[in-house]
């Protein structure tokens, strides 16, 4: 790629409206990309994206490891005066009655793990790439973001430039207008040329109400686009400068298809979405775990109080009471899990993962097939407007030209008042053309960072 030197500053001070705050410091595009990206609602909805995929990752990793729990009870079971009797040879024995109070304490520990789901492990592949999928989406929102910013920004810079051009004109207009009418009252021009000048006045303070108007306009997208309300936003700097580039199309083709996270999301959302599928299929087979337990040191106690035995009521209650221990009680399982058919539940995973199959494959599909139209179109668009900022300055050149020898001419009497205001005006448009050029470079210039993935 080479490039060849043409660096224009252009700096034209939109006229009384607009004037710059000491206090306030100038906003640089720079500044305003990273007030986009730090505000924009675009890039906080891709953070939440990424969180969400990045929770995705967690539940698929909490799949497959083990899982460990520990658990300490204290129960308490009491009975009050429990009676009854019983059948006994055909007689009716009445039981005792008793009170029963038994407390009991139990820490255990348990684990499960499940040893071989191949479900589980190609979901957690899938999860990874969905996470990868988001980040570069992220990447891609961004550079979107940073692009919009700066298209922005320098909508507000032309307006601001333009503003000052017509503020210019209308200037112009107004003293040809006195010109004119100075010459009407000496009999050098009709009637008609004064009408035509009042005509020529009105449309220019038309056209800079219309031109300061738009200043206001461009401000609030741009305070839109950065996320802030448009009093916070300062007095933007109007001086662009560039170097025009030749790029190679095939260089940035090449670049393109290496470097732009979009097509790089949608390739790992695309093995993302194959592997949810194969993670669908395997949910049909069946899998292995293990599981186990351990308490450690239970205890238990008892009290028995009885009143009354077969009916007789005691004259003194008796209580006894007892005590269990045990040092460690184990257990331990393995399993295999088969689900041939859990109503449906898995026909219905399998569905949704072949509906994000077919969605991730269209928008790869399209991103591939359009990337190369893509950077044609943006290149072609910024040798256009290049060419067309030459051509501005070419007009700009002739019109002053044109203007300095309309003048000499007015001066010796050889060309009119008429010829003089047509050949201010030539001016005037030419300017504002190169005003638009100009602006519509830095723009080019982001859309090829844009399009070769540089964006940001």
């Amino acid at each position: 790629m080479t490039s060849m030197g043409r660096a224009v500053p252009l700096a034209l001070a939109a006229a009384g409206l607009w004037t710059a705050s000491s206090a306030a410091e100038t906003l640089t595009v720079d500044r305003a990309v990273q007030m986009a990206l730090a505000n924009n609602a675009q890039v906080v909805q891709a953070e939440a994206s990424v969180l969400d995929a990045r929770g995705g990752l967690y539940t698929s990793y909490s799949q497959m490891l083990p899982r460990l729990s520990a658990d300490f009870s204290r129960s308490l079971y009491k009975e009050d005066h429990r009676s009854g009797s019983r059948a006994f040879a055909g007689f009716v024995v009445p039981g005792n009655t008793q009170d029963l109070e038994q407390y009991s304490s139990s820490p255990s520990v348990s684990a499960s793990w499940t040893v071989l789901n191949l479900s589980s492990l190609t979901g957690l592949s899938s999860s990874r790439l969905g996470l990868k999928a988001a980040q570069l989406s992220r990447r891609a929102a961004r550079q979107d973001v940073a692009l919009d910013a700066r298209r922005k920004y320098y909508e507000v810079v032309k307006a601001v430039q333009l503003a000052g051009v017509s503020s210019d004109a209308l200037r112009l207009s107004r003293d040809n207008e006195h010109r004119v009418r100075a010459l009407f009252e000496v009999g050098s021009v009709s009637r008609s040329d004064v009408l035509k000048a009042q005509v020529r006045t009105a449309q220019s303070e038309l056209d800079s109400l219309g031109k300061h108007n738009q200043i206001s306009q461009q401000r609030i997208n741009l305070s839109t686009a950065l996320g802030i309300d448009e009093g916070q936003l300062s007095d933007v700097d109007t001086v662009i400068t560039f170097t025009a580039q030749d790029y190679d199309e095939g260089a940035v083709l090449a670049e393109a298809q290496k470097s732009r996270p979009d097509l790089m999301a949608a390739e790992a959302e695309l093995k993302a979405a194959r592997a949810g599928l194969r993670a669908a299929n395997f949910a049909r087979l069946p899998y292995l775990s293990v599981s186990g337990s351990a308490d450690l040191n239970p205890k238990s106690s008892f009290t028995t109080t009885t009143f009354d035995t077969v009916g007789v009521k005691l004259p003194k209650p008796i209580e006894s009471s007892g005590r269990s221990e045990l040092h460690r009680d184990y257990r331990a399982d393995i399993s295999i899990t088969w689900n041939p058919f859990n109503g449906l539940a898995t026909e219905s995973g399998i569905a949704h993962a072949r509906a994000r199959l077919l969605r991730a494959q269209d928008s790869f599909g399209l991103l591939q097939r359009n990337l190369a139209g893509e950077v044609r179109q943006t290149l072609l668009t910024y040798r256009e407007v290049v060419v067309g900022y030459n051509v501005a300055q070419r007009a700009i050149d002739s019109a002053t030209e044109n203007l300095k020898l309309t003048q000499q001419k007015y001066s010796v009497g050889s060309a009119t008042i008429l010829e003089l205001i047509d050949a201010q005006v030539q001016l005037q448009q030419a300017r504002s053309d190169g005003v638009s050029a100009l602006a519509a470079i830095r723009v080019g210039e982001a859309q090829v960072d844009r399009v070769r993935g540089h964006a940001e």
